[in-house]
């Protein structure tokens, strides 16, 4: 893979992809505008010209919803990474259990690796499915869950994958950008709800004259919601397309990641629909959510993820459960980890040692 060449990509698309996010809401201030006017010119026909400050009132609300909208959404998760967890049903890792322990010694080096300060490490003990998340507005409030179906099917170099794509949303601020993008997406709906409550009759069954307005509100708000629905989807998706990319940067390998995805598409259909099914909201923070439709995904189809890792379409791999390791890291002399060849150079005296590079190959396995 070469991941540089996908890592600059994937950024170029999601500036590509910000940009026309702000020519939507741009442009549902015109749409508003206009949509009104002609209301207006419907309902006070014997008018000559517009009320003073109309069309400043008009995009001041627009603005007022798409922004108050976003300001809600985010003060509503103001509360940390730590916060979003335990509405998860995350809670952090226990250090007394092996699993878990590797988890925290997996997530400090990805840490080390990205450059970053470390996040805390969670679990998702009641979830079997292979998955996680990161959420976190910065580094001081970030973490990085893992479900306890990861951690018994995972390998330590496919958790170092997963943990390595999660400090990615984190190192390139996805997790705040996400919250931000849900929250614009969420003013544009309420720009229909507020047509809709002006199309109301009132308690006597009346509807009064704003009921054009409120049809005006009405079919740009929708027009607006779904193109910003499916701009901030398409941004998710280059967002994860990106964290693949990081993941092999930080790891400097493919079978990482790469194995793991192969493991969550054999039990994609089993596992990871019920897990949204509980997760609800926080589906779209997870390394794999379930998809309605190609454009409304926010994340990308597993095998084209795979095929972007491996250069070429893989086979899944068994999801079943690994033997329970007795420790983080095998504790074995470091002559053991040697090459023969380095080991009867070494005891010879005489002779010169391994080269470096095989005596610290970073991604041996004894």
């Amino acid at each position: 893979m070469r991941f540089r060449r996908h890592q600059e990509a994937a950024q170029a698309s999601s500036r590509r992809l910000i940009a026309l996010f702000v020519l939507v809401v741009a442009g549902l201030v015109l749409a508003v505008n206009a949509a009104l006017a002609l209301a207006y010119r419907v309902t006070v026909p014997w008018a000559s010209g517009y009320p003073d400050w109309f069309f400043a009132t008009n995009t001041a609300l627009v603005l007022l919803y798409v922004l108050g909208g976003c300001a809600v959404e985010s003060m509503r998760l103001r509360a940390g990474g730590a916060h979003v967890a335990r509405l998860a049903g995350a809670r952090e890792a226990d250090r007394a259990d092996v699993l878990e322990r590797r988890l925290a010694h997996v997530v400090a080096e990805m840490a080390i690796a990205a450059n970053t300060k470390p996040p805390a490490a969670w679990v998702l003990p009641r979830e079997d499915a292979i998955n996680a998340f990161a959420a976190g507005w910065s580094a001081d409030d970030a973490v990085v869950a893992v479900t306890r179906g990861a951690l018994e099917r995972l390998d330590r170099a496919e958790l170092q994958g997963v943990v390595a794509h999660e400090i990615s949303h984190l190192v390139h601020g996805d997790t705040a950008l996400n919250m931000r993008l849900i929250g614009m997406v969420w003013g544009l709906r309420l720009l229909f709800d507020l047509g809709h409550e002006l199309t109301e009759p009132d308690a006597r069954g009346r509807r009064h004259a704003g009921v054009l307005f409120g049809l005006a509100l009405m079919a740009v708000g929708a027009l607006g919601w779904a193109a910003g629905r499916l701009l901030q989807a398409a941004v998710s998706r280059q967002r994860e397309f990106l964290a693949d990319a990081s993941a092999v940067k930080y790891t400097r390998q493919v079978a990482g990641l790469g194995g793991a995805l192969r493991k969550i598409a054999e039990q994609q259909r089993t596992h990871a629909d019920a897990l949204s099914a509980r997760t609800g909201p926080l589906t779209h923070l997870f390394l794999v959510s379930s998809s309605f439709g190609a454009w409304w995904a926010t994340h990308p189809p597993l095998a084209e993820r795979i095929r972007r890792l491996y250069g070429r379409a893989m086979p899944g791999l068994p999801a079943d459960p690994l033997p329970r390791p007795v420790a983080d890291e095998p504790r074995l002399p470091i002559a053991a980890l040697a090459p023969a060849a380095g080991r009867a150079a070494a005891g010879s005296g005489g002779m010169a040692a391994a080269p470096e590079a095989a005596r610290h190959d970073a991604v041996q396995r004894p």
